[in-house]
């Protein structure tokens, strides 16, 4: 009886000593953790040793471009994929990641034509229909499906920092600040993404741009009427005066209630946005997944002359399908 308490006591012991180990040490990592998240891009950038010039050049990389030169159906192409690259954070220009989609779609197209002739099968037609459209949906769909999640993500999460901000900023404003060194207290307090973009402004206002022009360039970089909301609000408060903090306060209870709706409506149609997005990620996750497990699976298929004819019937009908979904679901609040 004496020899199994000292046992147990043992084991309460060292269960107690790796408890506290762990508590320590995971508490430490999530201290270091969350110091260093609450320092934006720019902010790190700077402690880096990057200089303002360079740090402002790469995160403007992507800001909206017009694209005079292209015809518009192509300009509006361009814009989409410029302003998903810029609200996603990648470093990379449109011209860059479509070069890289661009080589990318080439090597598969050559590897699964090599592949599927040392497997046997003739390349007719269908199976370079086949091996183009795989290599499509692996080099440039899917990519381009991943980062629109990311810039999403990203986009969601300013919209919910922006009244926070404005707090923040009205804040700042009631205890004495100008306009100017409040923003640029929102540099050092926000989070990213805004925390770098009021970092843009606070930079561009001291190389002389006006600031009110500097907010409606991010604004324009991020496509949000909250923020349009706030740059009319700072344009009409300079020229005709008033209480900019009591403006701002109210601006940023409007914001809330219409954020507060447009949740309600997120809820009332999350199972028809659910449903587009499985019916337009799964048909192309299953053609990619099935065509590497099991590549003759399709291959034999695409030997019917009838395939020919019926591939591209399908592909138009799953592209009117992701059309028709979409203007379902997206919803103007």
């Amino acid at each position: 009886m004496q020899d199994a308490l000292i046992k147990l006591a043992l084991l309460a012991a060292i269960f107690a000593s790796v408890a506290m180990l762990s508590q320590v040490v995971l508490g430490g990592a999530w201290r270091r953790r969350t110091q260093s998240g609450a320092i934006n891009q720019r902010l790190r950038m700077i402690r880096d040793g990057g200089t303002r010039e360079e740090i402002v050049a790469r995160l403007r990389k992507n800001a909206p471009s017009e694209y005079a030169n292209l015809p518009p159906f192509l300009a509006s192409r361009m814009r989409a994929i410029q302003r998903m690259l810029m609200a996603s954070a990648i470093p990379l220009a449109p011209a860059q990641i479509l070069m890289v989609m661009g080589a990318l779609f080439l090597t598969l197209c050559v590897v699964l034509l090599l592949s599927a002739r040392a497997g046997g099968f003739p390349l007719t037609f269908g199976i370079l229909q086949m091996v183009v459209v795989v290599a499509f949906a692996a080099a440039i769909a899917l990519p381009l499906m991943i980062i629109n999640i990311i810039s999403q993500r990203r986009r969601k999460r300013i919209e919910e920092q922006f009244p926070i901000s404005l707090d923040v900023f009205v804040r700042a404003l009631r205890s004495g600040h100008p306009i100017a060194s409040a923003i640029d207290l929102l540099t050092h307090e926000m989070e990213d993404p805004i925390g770098s973009e009021y970092g843009l402004v606070s930079d561009e206002v001291s190389y002389g741009a006006d600031l009110s022009e500097a907010l409606e360039d991010m604004a324009e970089r991020w496509d949000l009427e909250d923020m349009r909301m706030f740059v009319v609000s700072l344009s009409v408060q300079s020229e005709t005066g008033g209480n900019l903090a009591e403006i701002l306060q109210n601006l940023s209870e409007v914001i809330r209630a219409r954020a507060s709706l447009y949740m309600k409506v997120r809820a009332l149609s999350s199972e028809g946005r659910m449903t587009g997005w499985m019916l337009t990620i799964l048909p192309v996750l299953t053609l990619v997944g099935m065509f590497l497990v099991n590549p003759a699976f399709y291959l034999d298929v695409a030997l019917d002359p009838i395939f020919v004819i019926g591939f591209p019937a399908l592909l138009t009908l799953y592209l009117i399908g992701f059309i028709m979904i979409r203007r379902m679901v997206d919803l103007k609040v």
